[in-house]
């Protein structure tokens, strides 16, 4: 019965199948991306390729921290590694030929690996030994790579958790409307002696005939998908050139197994709601349904829905009151539009009705072609507001686009322009000098004639929570002359002087547990020596980029990376310059630098929240144009009783059209609502956190989603009238 019901209704069940199943290879693509990020895909290493073994200075810092009753230790990275010691690199030169290049921080080994580990063992500076692929993680652009695998990380959980959401949705979303397009077939079954139960497991049984199939399909499709995904990570400058991914099913099986299961579960939990709803509809109550749409909200979707949306504004109230700047991290600006989104897409069968009466088209007060088409738009008028339900499924797949495309590039712009706002705002500098990111520094280049010189060099900072129960790493900028430090810069100090930093003291921000002027703080240094500092400023968080603030001689293993200049009244700036350059970096003038450092929305973020749009894009047409070419079937009577009134089959198509592109316009205006709370709340926090720029809306990205979900609707909306209203004759 089950396999029967499908093969007839294939058509309905279609645009469910190829959302869900796209989800899946998503998601399985994104999962294997994930696994090779973490240690499945090793690049070669290049800086010790020829010797078997390398053993590198300690790297990792361990803390004792509390966890539960009793106490476990945690190891973060160290910012400067420790050199190999002296003795040890003595004891291996007599185990066999010892390989040094590049620095004192690793040095490679011919020798049996047993023999150099007992060696490093019984030296106990907590040295390490690597082998194979491991042998890489010393390479000049080891950390680089790092970062950009983070990157990787961030992404691909971000298109995986996107794409697990729209599928769900849109699936979810499919179900039920398949559910109420055959409430009359329902009845005719229970008067016809079947049970609720029967009903309800019907129902299901398709839903899980369709997760399954679509399921093993999406496994397959990412599969394949997943070298296609890691080679546009590299092409987009995502990912690190090497980073790649195995062909085939060869690769890891969690990530099938998590896209398989979760691609059941979202099919059966999509359907449940809606098989539920419709095994309690009585016989006589499905059959005496008119073709409008009357108490199309159960009261159990009314709670969801106003509990979400109660949820995501408490949640995003609670949040700009006590950590402001929580909404300006990706993980909250990620998340936030999909719980907006997905309470108004609840309640959107209560908004349809008031977001349609606001689309009017004035009646001319003379016959002819403008009056015809006025009586045309209040016919699509009339049945879009009438028809909540098919209104309401059409724009669903829309606010969630719209109000991801929104908020996603709107936020990530936003972000972007005040991190650059902000650090135009706090420096005073006329040139800077950087490094070339070879990892060995500056030259120091003395004083320079006509300008105050402020070197510095990136490092970072260890500190324990007050209650002992995790060890937070701050990053930093050791600064080596204090008080030309504080000539070259404008930093948001909220209280103390910069200039009263020295070797026994620190400057910190308000993202501190401990921000008092006065209090000493016991922190971790760089390269992992303890130090008690004094705070002498605290810093204003602004977007999180005033990190903490030392001496040079608090971090003497951090090449200077960073010179700040200011010129005096008169000096030339020309001659200034070619002093500068004896420190072999490049000198650029303030608003150069700052373009290049604070770009905005960075390219890479573009691209990769493209590719994002994209599938959001996919799976609102998937969803759009099966839910339309469902529904026209049904809607024979309506196009009887437009034809008996003397309507042609071109005006016919214009309605279907009409009502198409007015359910798109309605799901564009619930996205724009969706995207003004969040980008409000993200203005707010800027605000709050007195930080300087302004909210950036994403008109064009929003138009060209509305655009093309118009151009789909459209065109699925018109294109199977001519069968329907030839049925309607017959």
């Amino acid at each position: 019965m089950i396999f029967a019901s499908l093969r007839s209704r294939w058509a309905g069940f279609l645009g469910a199948f190829v959302a869900l199943a796209l989800g899946v290879a998503l998601t399985a693509a994104t999962g294997v991306g994930l696994a090779a990020s973490t240690g499945g895909a090793e690049r070669e290493p290049r800086r010790f390729a020829g010797s078997p073994v390398v053993v590198a200075g300690q790297d990792t810092l361990s803390v004792p921290v509390r966890r539960g009753p009793g106490t476990e230790r945690v190891s973060k990275r160290l910012a400067h590694p420790h050199p190999v010691d002296k003795d040890l690199l003595a004891t291996l030169r007599r185990l066999g030929p010892v390989r040094v290049t590049g620095g004192p921080d690793a040095v490679g080994v011919t020798a049996p690996v047993g023999e150099v580990r007992a060696a490093v063992a019984a030296s106990r500076t907590g040295a390490r030994v690597l082998t194979g692929a491991d042998r890489a993680r010393v390479d000049p652009g080891a950390e680089r790579d790092g970062r950009a695998l983070v990157a990787v990380n961030a992404f691909l959980g971000t298109a995986g958790g996107v794409a697990v959401f729209v599928s769900a949705f849109v699936t979810a979303s499919t179900f039920a409307f398949v559910v109420a397009l055959r409430r009359r077939e329902l009845g005719l079954l229970r008067a016809a002696g079947a049970s609720r139960g029967q009903v309800r497991r019907w129902l299901l049984g398709e839903a899980l005939v369709v997760g399954a199939a679509a399921a093993a399909a999406g496994c397959g499709l990412g599969a394949w998908g997943a070298p296609h995904l890691a080679r546009a990570l590299v092409d987009a400058e995502v990912a690190p050139p090497w980073f790649t991914v195995a062909k085939g099913l060869r690769w890891t099986w969690w990530p099938y197994q998590l896209a398989f299961w979760t691609g059941l579960l979202v099919a059966v939990a999509g359907a449940w709601s809606a098989a539920r709803r419709a095994a309690r509809v009585s016989p006589v109550e499905a059959l005496r349904e008119a073709s409008l749409d009357t108490g199309v909200m159960p009261r159990g979707r009314r709670v969801m829905g106003a509990a979400l949306l109660a949820g995501a504004l408490g949640l995003l109230g609670w949040t700009l009151w006590s950590e402001p700047s929580e909404l300006l991290k990706r993980k909250t600006y990620t998340t936030q539009p999909m719980i907006l989104a997905t309470a108004v897409a609840a309640l959107a069968p209560l908004l349809v009705r008031h977001v349609v009466a606001l689309f009017r088209w004035p009646v001319p007060a003379r016959p002819g072609r403008a009056r015809r088409a006025a009586a045309l738009a209040r016919v699509v008028r009339a049945n879009s507001g009438a028809g909540v339900r098919r209104t309401a499924a059409v724009a669903a797949p829309v606010l969630v686009t719209v109000a991801l495309a929104g908020c996603l590039f709107g936020s990530a712009a936003t972000v972007g322009a005040a991190k650059a706002a902000e650090a135009r705002q706090r420096t005073a500098a006329d040139l800077v000098v950087t490094g070339a990111g070879t990892g060995s520094g500056l030259r120091p280049v003395g004083p320079v004639p006509g300008a105050t010189v402020a070197a510095s060099a990136t490092t970072a900072v260890f500190v324990r929570e007050d209650d002992g129960s995790a060890v937070v790493r701050s990053e930093a900028r050791a600064v080596a002359d204090p008080a030309a430090f504080a000539a070259v810069t404008r930093l948001p100090v909220v209280a103390g002087d910069v200039r009263d930093l020295d070797d026994r003291s620190i400057v910190v921000d308000e993202e501190w547990q401990r921000h008092r002027v006065g209090d000493r703080v016991a922190v971790w240094l760089g390269d992992g020596r303890r130090a008690r500092l004094r705070i002498v400023a605290v810093l204003a968080r602004g977007t999180g980029d005033n990190g903490a603030y030392v001496t040079a001689r608090n971090a003497p293993a951090a090449p200077v990376d960073r010179l700040d200049v200011r010129l005096r009244a008169g000096a030339d700036r020309a001659a200034v310059a070619r002093a500068l350059r004896a420190s072999g970096g490049e000198v650029r003038p303030v608003d150069d630098w700052l373009a290049a450092a604070y770009p905005g929305m960075r390219q890479q973020t573009r691209l990769g929240l493209l590719m994002l749009l994209a599938l959001c894009l996919a799976y609102a047409a998937i969803s759009l144009a099966g839910t339309l070419l469902m529904t026209a079937p049904v809607r024979a009577p309506e196009l009887r009783s437009l034809r008996l009134v003397g309507a042609t089959p071109g005006q016919l198509r214009l309605v279907a059209a009409g009502e198409a592109a007015l359910a798109v316009a309605v799901g564009a205006v619930l996205g724009l609502a969706v995207t003004a709370v969040g980008l409000g709340g993200l203005a707010l926090a800027l605000a709050r956190l007195s930080v300087p720029g302004h909210v950036v809306v994403p008109w064009a990205v929003m138009g060209l989603c509305a655009g093309v979900c118009g151009v789909v609707a459209v065109v699925a909306g018109a294109w199977r009238v001519p069968r329907a209203h030839r049925a309607s004759d017959g």
